[in-house]
């Protein structure tokens, strides 16, 4: 197992931390690194104390989705398992108004009738290296911002061409506690992928949004997925066996997986910033998405199909968004991270030689973060393109500036467009998905319409873009005007280079021309003054923390692969004792007590073989380990690396784990290994995948 890490290097990381330590102290926290797992709270808590092989064989049979979720490998055969609203992208780009997978489900009777997915990459972490002190290295001591983000943007993109060519890999060199560590991630890349099952959305999401982030539940949100090379299913050393008894009450579980993103180790002025300015503007994009998707959708069942999955996501993100916006507004959070920091400032400050190197890194953090907010808004629509809702716009960009990146030496490319990269790109560039030219029109109508209520209607730039026309008509014009559907035309612009894309006359991609120099502009402002300023003022309180708080602590979220643990536990909520596992026959009951009406409708499949389920087969549980957003899909595992379950959810009371983690009432949801089992033997006839799951 390649995982060369240095102990120094890790003791600097630990001290990245701005408010309490985020040490295993609180519970079962810890988003652990591999390199690096709670061996001795492990043992001193479960008398468990992972081995090397164990671990090796965990992180290799885990699986990143490019959709934004996890998996794992769960047989030799190269089958992948996930959960169904993973997948839901897949199975939407497969479906067509004749045939709806996400909605109606999918199984293939054998491999010749698996569908190849359009767009799915998956990647297993293979190798580890530390790069840390090369990456430091290159950015040369008193330089300004500008100079010091171009020196590391050009240094990692050189490693990982470095590695490209030497491995074959997938190289990407990761930031790992905001700056305090950079580990170079090297992954197997799979990106013919074929979907094998998936049940009826009505089962996978049973309980539909009045149940998302609750508890108790009863999904069966899985998917299953096969992994190809030339044309035949891989040979996976690494996957993980299932248990035929599932986990116990009380039992130690493990979740491997791929944490999104986490907060906790912000100082206060950047929290603040969040809670303030981040998290409300966000919530008022999603609020407005969602309602403007849901108009679409109710005007036919073919529109409701189309904007289906996107309808899910802004529903979810809503949710997530405000339970998260919660905690961030609950004094006693607030006030318990305000005092941490307060009382690690005092004691930086009592220390006459980390009072000389810090400087005033808190106050820096907050400059950063002043200049963030002067280009907030103008930066979100722009670069990051929330003016230009569609995805015909972001083909255009990416054609664009994908050209323009080319003619650069790698170094200096934009990190998107480095040559270890441009493989994924152009992956997703050529997507067959399927472009629904009336969705996308109104979606882009909607977004210039906030456009010019953020902008406003006499700014230049907004003129500029509408060329006197409505947001409506503006939006029919490109959308009906362009090409960029056509994958054929897509491919014949990116091998054609800068010259064909400037000379295409495409609206889209004029458009994209048009906005791209201030989009670049800004891009380059938040780099300079808000990136850059905060990596290094978060890397001299590391220091600091370093020296007075030792090691033992794990690096935020960032969506590479992270050990979690904790026991099946229960919990208790109004006064009620809420077991840690649902069954069967609850499920039915739940379904009747709602008159089985939508979303608490149970398919006709489920109806219909009742009589053969054990209606004691447990279906959800809930366990203590700490995980977030890109954790779905993670499995869960024993003690003997047997999946036990499928992270799907958490509840209300894990919304907050983005910022402070705690195991009071917050669990993690998973789909019981049994309840998949019984369900592919009894409802699905399935006995096939059943069997190469080896049960």
């Amino acid at each position: 197992m390649k995982n060369s890490i240095t102990c120094a290097n890790l003791l600097v990381a630990v001290a990245l931390l701005t408010a309490a330590p985020a040490t295993a102290a609180n519970g079962d926290e810890g988003m652990w690194l591999f390199t690096n797992p709670p061996r001795k709270l492990l043992q001193k808590k479960y008398d468990f104390n992972p081995s090397d092989d164990w671990l090796e064989h965990l992180q290799r049979a885990s699986v990143r989705l490019n959709q934004g979720g996890s998996g794992s490998f769960v047989s030799a055969d190269g089958l992948v398992m996930t959960n169904h609203h993973v997948g839901a992208g897949a199975l939407q780009k497969l479906s067509s108004k004749k045939k709806d997978y996400l909605k109606d489900g999918f199984a293939a009777k054998n491999r010749a009738e698996e569908l190849k997915c359009v767009d799915l990459e998956l990647n297993v972490l293979m190798e580890i290296e530390d790069v840390t002190q090369r990456v430091n290295a290159a950015v040369k001591p008193g330089g300004s911002p500008a100079e010091a983000q171009k020196a590391r943007r050009a240094v990692m993109n050189t490693i990982e061409a470095e590695s490209l060519k030497k491995t074959g890999l997938r190289s990407d060199v990761v930031t790992l506690y905001h700056g305090g560590l950079y580990h170079l991630y090297r992954f197997k890349k799979y990106t013919d992928v074929r979907l094998v099952f998936a049940p009826e959305q009505d089962i996978a999401f049973f309980g539909g949004d009045p149940d998302n982030f609750e508890y108790p539940r009863f999904d069966l949100d899985v998917c299953f997925f096969r992994v190809y090379e030339n044309d035949k299913p891989v040979k996976i050393e690494h996957f993980l066996k299932f248990s035929p008894s599932g986990a116990k009450d009380g039992e130690l579980v493990f979740v491997s997986g791929h944490p999104g993103r986490t907060n906790r180790l912000n100082t206060m002025a950047h929290l603040e910033f969040i809670r303030d300015r981040v998290f409300p503007s966000g919530l008022n994009v999603i609020r407005r998405r969602e309602v403007m998707l849901r108009v679409f959708s109710e005007r036919s069942d073919e529109n409701a199909r189309r904007a289906k999955r996107e309808l899910f996501r802004y529903c979810n993100w809503r949710k997530a968004r405000l339970g998260a916006l919660a905690g961030l507004q609950d004094p006693v959070i607030i006030s318990g991270k305000r005092a941490a920091e307060e009382a690690f400032r005092k004691a930086v400050a009592a220390n006459a030689k980390l009072k000389a190197t810090g400087g005033d890194a808190w106050g820096e953090v907050a400059a950063a973060v002043k200049a963030w907010d002067e280009i907030y808004y103008s930066h979100l629509l722009l670069e990051r393109g929330y003016a230009f809702n569609t995805r015909l716009f972001r083909i255009a960009r990416s054609l664009l500036r994908m050209a323009e990146e080319s003619e650069k030496p790698n170094a200096e490319r934009l990190r998107t467009y480095r040559e270890s990269n441009l493989e994924s790109v152009r992956h997703q560039l050529f997507s067959k998905a399927p472009i629904y030219k009336d969705l996308e029109t109104a979606k882009l109508a909607d977004s210039l319409g906030m456009f010019i209520e953020m902008a406003g209607a006499e700014d230049e730039l907004v003129r500029r873009v509408l060329a006197g026309r409505s947001p409506r008509d503006r939006a029919d014009q490109l959308v009906r005007g362009t090409g960029l559907q056509s994958v054929a035309l897509r491919k014949k612009l990116a091998d054609g280079g800068l010259a064909a894309v400037k000379s295409s006359g495409d609206p889209m991609l004029e458009l994209a021309r048009l906005v791209d120099a201030p989009a670049r502009k800004l891009r380059g402002t938040y780099e300079q003054k808000v990136e850059e300023p905060l990596r290094q003022a978060y890397a001299r309180i590391a220091r600091a923390r370093f020296a007075l708080a030792g090691t033992g602590v794990y690096p935020d979220a960032t969506f590479t692969l992270r050990l979690a643990f904790g026991p099946v536990r229960g919990y208790e909520q109004f006064g009620q004792r809420i077991p840690p596992w649902t069954t069967f026959g609850g499920a039915y009951r739940h379904a009747d007590a709602h008159g089985n009406k939508d979303p608490f409708r149970l398919p006709e499949s489920w109806i219909g073989r009742k009589d053969r389920l054990d209606l004691n087969t447990p279906c959800n549980f809930v366990c203590t380990a700490d995980i977030i957003g890109g954790n779905s899909g993670s499995p869960v595992v024993n003690r003997d690396g047997e999946v036990v379950g499928l992270i799907f959810d958490g509840n209300r009371h894990s919304l907050v784990w983005g910022f402070v983690y705690d195991d009071q009432q917050g669990r993690a949801v998973s789909v019981c290994s049994s309840a998949i089992i019984e369900a592919l033997k009894k409802v699905y006839d399935a006995d096939w995948l059943a069997a190469e799951l080896g049960q």
